[in-house]
């Protein structure tokens, strides 16, 4: 078996990987045809990712020509705790304020650890959404490794 297999993880680690962590960086390619990179917040939704942005934003902008987006999410500070995965993802931009809304809703329940929205919290959130796109990412391929599975041999 090659090192590259033995690093990979299966879609039940590729799900739980996305639900532990809480930053993606989202590759888009902008009108000089590079790749425009930012960092976003996100609500997993199986092995796809949900999240909301600025409807005049400079990704929105790039996913209007071209819906799709390279996302990675990595993490570990040594090479024996190296993870993450990169997929190449196919982009739904989703206009409807009461869906972006639900959407922004999630994002700031995930992130705030809440259980529940309060009134004033939803009240925030709509007004947001007025202004936002939501982004259904989903993955068209799915490249992912974690080399703790190496069990420190090298």
């Amino acid at each position: 078996m090659s090192r590259r297999d033995q690093i990979r993880m299966n879609t039940g680690e590729v799900v739980d990987y996305l639900a532990e962590q809480k930053v993606i960086n989202v590759a888009t390619i902008g009108p000089n045809g590079r790749p425009h990179l930012a960092p976003l917040w996100y609500v997993p939704r199986g092995e796809a990712v949900a999240t909301w942005t600025y409807r005049r934003s400079q990704k929105v902008a790039n996913l209007l020509r071209l819906p799709q987006a390279t996302v990675l999410v990595e993490s570990g500070e040594s090479y024996e705790r190296l993870r993450g995965v990169s997929m190449e993802c196919d982009v739904e931009l989703i206009e409807d304020t009461g869906d972006v809304a639900a959407i922004g809703t999630e994002l700031l329940l995930r992130y705030s650890g809440e259980p529940s929205a309060s009134a004033e919290l939803e009240a925030g959130v709509a007004t947001q959404a007025a202004k936002r796109v939501g982004l259904l990412l989903t993955p068209t391929k799915i490249v992912s490794w974690d080399h703790s599975k190496l069990g420190g041999v090298y």
